[in-house]
């Protein structure tokens, strides 16, 4: 029987490979592959209890600043507050402070061209782990998770997949009908190309949340947290359509570092199996 896995960006049932956040995937439908040419070592995800309900709560991109020198503890990750509530209506209207504070992390975001980074993920649960994250923009992504695990998460510019080195399975999901884009668009203006809901900030954070609405599968939201002091990446939180979140918090980023491209490999030459 397959175990249920919390991803970066929020997993469900892993025999279905269903990940919240790529909540819009399920329209297009997901393939799997099985014996991966090269599987890599085994990474760590947490396996979740079943989970509660849902929790709330411009630098140059390719030399872009580099935060390394002593090495940053794990953050405690911010849990969004559960009965926090969203503007119903598509068409919510922001005051002009809004729409600088949404300008000002799109260009931090669209800056970024490279960026390493560990992280701590909070799934739904309450469940934590640790692990490292590559991104090289526009569209690659490679999450690693402490051992003994055996999932890990790769985009190469089209396609995501998410590998299991235990059961020597690939499912690949297309990355343009994944709210990951977000994050790996070269460019990106938050309030033309997304929709916004939400745009808060305090002391601390700068929150933007973006909701997608899909008539099969309902909606899901993506929560960014920016720095309000440093206006760098800190976190996201993901609700899926049921309401469980999973946080990822992110430190130690560093935007200077150069990525070996290898790592945003996926192997296509295996036999491929639809759906289910």
């Amino acid at each position: 029987m397959a175990k249920r896995f919390p991803l970066p960006f929020r997993g469900v049932a892993l025999a279905q490979v269903a990940l919240a956040f790529f909540a819009t995937a399920s329209s297009v439908g997901v393939v799997s592959t099985t014996a991966i040419a090269q599987p890599i070592p085994p990474q760590s995800v947490p396996v979740p209890k079943s989970a509660p309900k849902g929790r709330d709560g411009a630098p140059d991109g390719s030399r872009g600043p580099s935060t390394t020198g002593a090495m940053q503890t794990p953050p405690t990750p911010f849990i969004p507050d559960p009965h926090r509530n969203l503007p119903l209506s598509l068409f919510a209207t922001f005051d002009d402070k809004q729409k600088a504070q949404a300008a000002k992390v799109s260009n931090y975001l669209s800056s970024l061209q490279t960026l390493i980074g560990n992280f701590v993920q909070v799934g739904p649960d309450g469940t934590k782990t640790k692990g490292q994250f590559f991104i090289q923009k526009p569209g690659k992504v490679r999450f690693e998770y402490d051992a003994p695990n055996p999932i890990a998460i790769v985009a190469d510019g089209s396609m995501v997949a998410v590998r299991n080195s235990s059961l020597s399975t690939q499912d690949l999901y297309p990355l343009s009908q994944t709210p990951l884009r977000y994050l790996l668009s070269d460019r990106i203006d938050l309030m033309k190309d997304t929709n916004v809901v939400s745009v808060t900030a305090d002391d601390m954070y700068v929150s933007i949340t973006i909701e997608e609405r899909q008539l099969l599968t309902g909606t899901s939201r993506l929560m960014l947290m920016v720095g309000a002091k440093d206006g760098q990446l800190k976190q996201w939180t993901v609700t899926d359509p049921q309401g469980y979140d999973t946080t990822v918090a992110v430190y130690n980023l560093d935007t200077s570092r150069k990525i070996d491209p290898g790592m945003f490999k996926i192997d296509f030459s295996e036999k491929t199996f639809p759906p289910g």
